[in-house]
Parts: C-alpha cells; sequence; structure tokens
C-alpha cells in the first residue's frame, strides 16, 4: 500500500478536476478541496468552541492555533465523512457534522509551500463530558474558547493563527448553525 497521500483538485466553483499527491499541490499552488471542522460545546454560536494546536513538527502552520481539525477528502471521499475520520485520526472523536458552506483562500508559508484550497467548514456539537484523545503526530494542544474572545485573539494576535481560521470562523458567523 502506498503512503502517497492525494487531494483532489478542484476549480473556483468547487467541481473535481483531477489528482494531485499532496505535497506537489501544495508545492505548486494548485487548487483543492479542503475541510475545517469547528465543533462547539453548548448551544453553537453561544457556547465554547474547540482550538487545537497544530503539532510543532507538521508541513505548514506549525504551533499555530486553528479549529478542531482541517483536511483534505480523498478521492470520492464524502466531505462529511472525510471530516468525521479526520476527528477519530485526530482527535479520538465521533460527532454529527454539518457543511454550513465553503470559502476559497491562498496562503503562502515560509518553506515555499503554500494553500491554495475550496475549504468547505463543517460544524458539530460535543457533550461537555467528551474525553479527546489528541493524536501528538497533529495535535500539540487543545482548548476551549468563546467566538467573543477567538475573534478578539484573531485580531489581536493573528500571528498565533492559521491563516484560514478567521475566514472560516466569518461562515460559521454568516450561516444558519449559529442563529
Amino acid at each position: 500500500m502506498s503512503s502517497t497521500e492525494y487531494v483532489v483538485l478542484v476549480d473556483e466553483k468547487d467541481q473535481e478536476i483531477g489528482l494531485s499527491e499532496k505535497i506537489k499541490a501544495h508545492q505548486k499552488n494548485l487548487l483543492h478541496r479542503a475541510f475545517s471542522v469547528f465543533l462547539f460545546q453548548g448551544e453553537p454560536g453561544k457556547s465554547a468552541l474547540l482550538l487545537q494546536q497544530r503539532a510543532f513538527h507538521k508541513y505548514h502552520s506549525q504551533g499555530l492555533w486553528t479549529n478542531a481539525c482541517c483536511s483534505h477528502p480523498r478521492k470520492g471521499e464524502d466531505i462529511i465523512e472525510a471530516g468525521m475520520r479526520r476527528l477519530q485520526e485526530e482527535l479520538g472523536i465521533t460527532t454529527t457534522l454539518v457543511d454550513v458552506g465553503w470559502f476559497q483562500y491562498t496562503a503562502h508559508f515560509q518553506n515555499g509551500l503554500s494553500e491554495n484550497e475550496v475549504d468547505h467548514v463543517l460544524v458539530g456539537t460535543l457533550t461537555p463530558d467528551i474525553i479527546l484523545k489528541p493524536n501528538p503526530h497533529e495535535v500539540h494542544a487543545t482548548r476551549w474558547i468563546t467566538i467573543d474572545s477567538l475573534q478578539q485573539a484573531l485580531t489581536t494576535h493573528r500571528d498565533q493563527y492559521t491563516p484560514w481560521l478567521k475566514q472560516a470562523l466569518e461562515i460559521i458567523m454568516t450561516s444558519t448553525f449559529t442563529s
């Protein structure tokens, strides 16, 4: 079995146009499909939001705070199924997810890699008694934060957060999920 990871290449309307090795897509700035999972504890939009600090050996955005998990769906994999798979792999948990929208963004990193993604924003809720089991290969730390505190931190300490977090949070704030 090959350990090479692939991403689904898409156009600006999120229509699949091919596949690329993950590292090549990030080296060549190729537009590809991704997802960002946000998890709330309690009533969405009015309670705590789970953040993870990315592991320090990740190929980009090392040590930065971001949403509960993010990744890329596999060829033929439903975006919700992909989000649930990564929640299990990164945090050792499962929950129901809802796709609340998507956005496109590009970010360039000091190591020469870039992100050029159509990023689906997936949202779910967790009960207060949930036990997280972070995978140390993916996650350095986790914490809960209110949306108000996160929005303030994204303004005052932007360099401590991933480049996609603010736009993804805006999708949630304008969705019916938080109303």
